[in-house]
C-alpha cells in the first residue's frame, strides 16, 4: 500500500488498520461488526475483575465475572451484572468474553520523524555515533521524512489503537530544517484521527534550543496549539545548562505552557540540571505541577540519601517523571520514585526510525519490562505493574476492592484476550479492540 493511498470508505480503512496491525483480531473480525458509533449501548460479556483470592496471607489469582456496561455520551453510566433487566431499546453489542481494562496512556512518543508505513529500513550503527552525529543523521532525513511524515505519522497512529492506546503525548521537532512543518502535519495527522486519539504535542527542540537557534520557531510553535515546551541535555547539547534551562522556562512561562525536557545527562551534569529546574520550580510558582522530565536517567546514579532528598522536592513540586523503563543498567529506581510520591509514567519513544528500530508501540510492553526489571512477576505484582501503562488507573485497589469501572467514568478501554490483569501483563495478551470516548477505534465486537 502506498502511503498516500486515499480511502473514500472508512469500513476499507478500519479493514486496513487491522491488517497493518498483524492480524490479531483476524478470528473476532470475520463475525465482528467494524464499527460502534451510537451515544447510548450496552456492551455485554465484559469480563471485569472483581477481586483478589489469598492463599497464605499472599495473592494467588484474581476473580473475575461476566457484566454488563452501559455507556451513554462517552461515559460510562453503569456497570451491571450479567442477567440484569436491560432497556430492549438500546444497541446492544457484546465483547464476548473478554477482558476488560483501562485504555492505555502514551506519555512519550514521537509520531513525526518515523520510518514505520514504509518498508523496512533498519538504522544505521550506532556504536560510537556520539549524539552530535545522530542530529546529523538526522538533519540530512528530514527533507525525506518531510514528503510523507503526515501518513506515517497517522499510521503510528493507527499502530497505537491496535495496542490498546487512546491518549498520548508526542513529542514532535522543532528545528532549522523542517521548521514548522513537522508540527503542520503532524497536527493535520491528529485532526484526522482526532474521534481516536487524544494527544498533547510537546514542541521539541531536538537539534539544541541554543545550539540550533530555534527559540523564535519555539514560540511561534507555543502560539500553534502546543501543549508543551520542550528541551533537550541542556549542558551536552547547549553548552550552556543555566542558559538554556532558563530560556526553555521563559517561552513556558510567556506563553502559559507546560514543560517536558529531554534529558539523556548523566551524573554529574544530568543531576546538577535536575537540581537547577527544581529550584527554578521552587522560587517560580507558575512552574509548580508543570515540569516532566523525559528519561532523567542521571536519577540512577545517585546514593538513597541523594535520591530521597532529590525526590522528595520533585515530589513538592510536582514535577513527573516519564521514563521509557530502559533495560541498560542501572535500572532506574522507579518504584523508590514512586515511594516518595513522585509522579511517573511512561512512553514507547521511537516507533522505527533512525534512533532505534525496536519500538512496537505496546504500553503492555512497558508494563512487561516493569514486572521483569523490579522483580514483581507474580499475580499481584503483575497487577500493580499495569499501572505505568494504564495511568495508574487499576480495575482493582491494593486491597482488591473493585476500582474501575465506575459510573461517570470515561468509556476508554480495551478488550483483551486474557483472564486478567496479571495475565495480559505477564503475557501481552492480543489486544481484541479499543473504545475511546465510547466509541469503537480498533477491533471488533458482536452485535446483539
Amino acid at each position: 500500500m502506498q502511503l498516500t493511498e486515499k480511502y473514500d470508505d472508512p469500513e476499507a480503512l478500519r479493514e486496513d488498520r487491522h491488517r497493518r496491525a498483524g492480524g490479531l483480531t483476524t478470528h473476532f473480525a470475520e463475525a465482528g461488526v467494524l464499527s460502534v458509533t451510537d451515544n447510548h449501548y450496552y456492551l455485554d460479556d465484559a469480563l471485569l475483575e472483581q477481586g483478589f483470592e489469598h492463599e497464605n496471607g499472599c495473592v494467588v489469582a484474581t476473580k473475575t465475572a461476566l457484566q454488563v456496561i452501559e455507556v451513554r455520551d462517552g461515559r460510562i453510566v453503569a456497570v451491571l451484572a450479567k442477567g440484569a433487566a436491560l432497556n430492549a431499546g438500546l444497541p446492544r453489542y457484546s465483547a464476548r468474553g473478554a477482558l476488560m481494562l483501562p485504555a492505555f496512556h502514551d506519555m512519550h512518543v514521537h509520531l513525526d520523524k518515523t520510518f514505520y508505513g514504509g518498508p523496512w529500513r533498519a538504522p544505521l550503527p550506532r556504536r560510537g555515533a556520539t549524539i552530535f552525529d545522530m542530529i546529523a543523521r538526522e538533519a540530512a532525513l528530514l527533507p525525506e521524512l518531510l514528503r510523507t511524515s503526515r501518513e506515517r505519522a497517522e499510521a503510528v497512529i493507527d499502530l497505537l489503537l491496535s495496542q490498546g492506546t487512546t491518549r498520548a503525548r508526542c513529542h514532535c521537532n522543532i528545528d532549522p530544517i523542517s521548521g514548522l512543518k513537522s508540527l503542520e502535519h503532524l497536527k493535520l495527522a491528529l485532526e484526522n484521527r482526532s474521534e481516536s486519539l487524544s494527544c498533547d504535542i510537546v514542541a521539541f527542540p531536538q537539534h539544541g534550543l541554543l545550539r540550533s537557534g530555534v527559540e523564535g520557531l519555539m514560540r511561534e510553535a507555543a502560539g500553534m496549539g502546543v501543549d508543551f515546551i520542550g528541551g533537550l541535555d541542556p549542558t551536552v547539547v547547549d553548552g550552556a545548562m543555566e542558559k538554556s534551562l532558563d530560556t526553555m522556562f521563559q517561552i513556558a512561562l510567556d506563553h502559559d505552557k507546560a514543560v517536558d525536557i529531554h534529558l539523556h545527562e548523566m551524573a554529574p551534569t544530568g543531576v546538577d540540571a535536575i537540581r537547577y529546574m527544581i529550584e527554578t520550580i521552587e522560587r517560580t510558582p507558575q512552574l509548580k505541577n508543570r515540569l516532566s522530565l523525559s528519561h532523567a536517567v542521571a536519577l540512577a546514579t545517585l546514593s538513597p540519601e541523594e535520591l530521597e532528598e532529590l525526590a522528595s522536592r520533585m515530589a513538592a513540586q510536582g514535577v513527573t517523571v516519564v521514563s521509557a523503563i530502559p533495560i541498560w543498567a542501572p535500572a532506574m529506581p522507579l518504584p523508590q520514585l514512586r515511594g516518595f510520591g513522585v509522579k511517573l509514567m511512561s512512553g514507547t519513544d521511537s516507533v522505527m526510525d533512525h534512533w532505534s528500530a525496536f519500538g512496537t508501540g505496546d504500553m503492555l510492553e512497558k508494563a512487561n519490562l516493569w514486572a521483569r526489571l523490579y522483580r514483581n512477576g507474580d499475580e499481584f505484582g503483575l497487577s500493580r505493574a499495569m499501572a505505568i501503562a494504564s495511568g495508574d488507573i487499576l480495575p482493582l485497589a491494593d486491597d482488591g476492592s473493585r476500582a474501575w469501572p465506575s459510573p461517570g467514568d470515561p468509556a476508554e478501554f480495551v478488550l483483551v484476550a486474557g483472564s486478567c490483569s496479571a495475565e495480559a501483563v505477564a503475557r501481552r495478551s492480543p489486544r481484541l479492540a479499543t473504545f475511546h470516548k465510547g466509541r469503537l477505534v480498533f477491533g471488533t465486537v458482536d452485535k446483539g
